[in-house]
């Protein structure tokens, strides 16, 4: 099921919005987007509080019936009708909470976020200290796993020596081998993530983005360590050896016992 990516309603046929030619849009109800505009101008808590307003026990309709949907699939069509038949009725605040972590996954409320800038990840709470926990498991985990797609269309992942560099939590440096199967896959299709996993702390944290494969002498310089030598005999010259540089564009993780989506 597609959903509004304005105000999260199930999307059925009957209720797309329309562009500037009249033609149906995919993304947007009618309720929020018509003729090429959105019909409300509003922020996203603005748009949460108008949707909240179809919870609770409240008698009547609204003057206009504007659908919206819970995280966990429950829809709401009338005011006051979100908890009908519900075994456990979920509150306004409750609602709003959960909204709260929803709406920035949507297109019309998805921020981009500048890794440099501290106040900017301060527009979704649901993303507080995103950015110290990513550095701070790159930085200390051992073992990271990146992931490549084959020429079959599947998706292989493997375990890697932890980054060697990292520009702030968008951009990775990894070393490989230049003749390795990883290396072939991204030259055929850049499209990769990276996982960092920490088992004791019950937490993971999963970016996508592209793995550009390096093999300039600046960039193999730049990540050469001492002992590299057992890895690439021919030293930082060794044309077996080359870096793989990983950009982020989004990402998931999973930390106390809940998922967020963040962008980057």
């Amino acid at each position: 099921m597609k959903f509004c990516q304005s105000c999260g309603m199930p999307l059925a046929d009957e209720v797309l919005g329309t562009n500037v030619d009249g033609s149906k849009n995919e993304d947007y109800c009618m309720y929020c987007y018509r003729d090429g505009k959105f019909l409300q101008d509003c922020t996203m808590d603005e748009m949460i509080e108008h949707c909240a307003q179809f919870v609770g026990a409240v008698n009547g309709r609204s003057s206009e019936s504007h659908a919206s949907s819970f995280a966990d699939g429950r829809v709401v069509t009338d005011e006051g009708k979100a908890n009908e038949g519900l075994p456990n009725p979920i509150t306004k605040e409750e609602y709003i909470g959960q909204m709260k972590m929803y709406f920035p996954q949507l297109k019309r409320w998805r921020k981009t976020l500048a890794v440099s800038d501290d106040e900017a990840m301060k527009v979704n709470p649901a993303l507080a200290g995103i950015k110290e926990l990513i550095a701070q498991m790159a930085d200390s985990l051992p073992i990271a796993y990146i992931s490549s797609v084959d020429n079959e269309g599947y998706p292989c992942t493997k375990a890697m020596l932890a980054p060697r560099k990292r520009e702030g939590i968008k951009v990775f440096y990894f070393t490989t081998n230049t003749f390795s199967l990883r290396v072939a896959h991204y030259k055929a299709n850049p499209k990769a993530s990276i996982y960092f996993c920490d088992a004791k702390g019950f937490k993971g944290m999963m970016l996508r983005g592209t793995m550009e494969v390096l093999t300039d002498a600046k960039s193999k310089e730049m990540i050469w360590r001492k002992g590299d030598t057992q890895y690439y005999p021919g030293g930082v010259t060794d044309p077996n050896y080359c870096v793989l540089k990983f950009t982020a564009t989004d990402g998931r993780f999973y930390s106390d016992f809940y998922p967020r989506s963040f962008f980057l």
